[in-house]
């Protein structure tokens, strides 16, 4: 599956109907007025802005400027996150050595994950931006404050405050399969 056009589809999941008009009044000079009337949500909007290659793979800065425009910060720094971790570009099938003890929190840690990133000293106000970028799944929640917390750290984020953090939230088992 195409991770670019996976991460339009999670965009589009998590737009209102009103931001949703906002960006088609943003697109009337780049689309048909008749066509703007037929479209009824994001992905119909995405799918025309990619048929008319105002947005690829390669080419996202119309999006991230919609995106701008209509104050959804939380999906411009998800955009240029796919983008500046080269996922535009890499391979499927080569996953990130750095992601293997994230999966393994992942798979394992469940409905304490907020616990988990207070202990790792990420805001809450990030947790609610990524929980409403992901409603009703808790591993991507997770998964995806995981990955702002290892942004943030940049060098600084290790395996070893993952286990410590892990081990006072009472999560040994996670923690010892993290070590392993």
């Amino acid at each position: 599956m195409d991770p670019f056009l996976v991460l339009l589809h999670s965009f589009s999941l998590s737009l209102s109907d009103k931001e949703v008009t906002s960006m088609k009044f943003l697109c009337r000079d780049k689309i048909g007025k008749r066509k703007l009337e037929s479209v009824q949500s994001a992905m119909e909007l995405f799918n025309i802005l990619i048929e008319q290659q105002e947005v690829t793979k390669h080419k996202v800065s119309f999006l991230e400027s919609l995106l701008v425009n209509i104050k959804r910060e939380d999906l411009v720094a998800r955009l240029k996150q796919f983008v500046e971790e080269g996922e535009v570009a890499a391979p499927d099938d080569q996953p990130d050595p750095r992601e293997k003890p994230i999966e393994v929190i992942c798979d394992n840690v469940g409905r304490n994950w907020k616990m988990l990133m207070r202990e790792l000293d990420f805001p809450d106000v990030k947790m609610e931006r990524v929980m409403v970028a992901n409603p009703f799944n808790l591993r991507e929640q997770l998964f995806q404050s995981l990955r702002e917390w290892q942004k943030s750290k940049g060098k600084d984020a290790k395996v070893t405050d993952l286990i410590k953090a892990l081990r006072c939230c009472n999560l040994n088992l996670v923690a010892d399969k993290v070590e392993q």
